[in-house]
């Protein structure tokens, strides 16, 4: 499970060091492989291979090529995917594209969100934070209770 946040460097080829707290939670089925996409919001999120063939791509093949909303959908979120392996330092490629979408240029904040890994562009996390500030004890009780019900 990827928890907590990180605030790392991008080098000058576009990679990026997955956090050690990170790895030890990719599952053996991954092959040290992710598949990286544009986010729901300005960041880019990153899925272990295995996680993304069970809880994401499932999701996407369900949908109907013949909806145009929902086909829109598919080709968002598959224009900037890639996948990549890491290299012998734990290091992830990240496509040029995927960050200039998320406007990351030489710091990072990488942020576990349980089943993904998300990056940001500090600047832009510090704004979706402000953007976003309705008090936590709100927000946990509005979402929380449409789970349980």
């Amino acid at each position: 499970m990827f928890l907590g946040s990180y605030k790392y460097s991008v080098d000058s080829k576009g990679r990026v060091s997955i956090p050690s707290k990170f790895r030890k939670y990719v599952n053996q089925e991954a092959s040290d492989t992710f598949i990286m996409t544009r986010g729901i919001v300005q960041c880019i999120d990153i899925y272990p291979q295995d996680s993304w063939k069970a809880d994401v791509l499932v999701r996407i093949n369900q949908l109907d090529d013949f909806d145009p909303e929902e086909s829109a959908f598919k080709r968002l979120i598959s224009e900037l995917a890639a996948e990549e392996k890491l290299d012998s330092q734990s290091r992830l490629l990240v496509p040029k594209n995927l960050l200039e979408f998320a406007g990351i240029d030489r710091e990072v904040i990488i942020l576990g969100q349980t089943k993904k890994i998300e990056l940001w562009n500090p600047d832009i996390y510090e704004a979706y934070k402000k953007e976003n500030s309705k008090p936590f004890a709100e927000l946990a009780k509005q979402v929380m209770q449409k789970k349980t019900k």
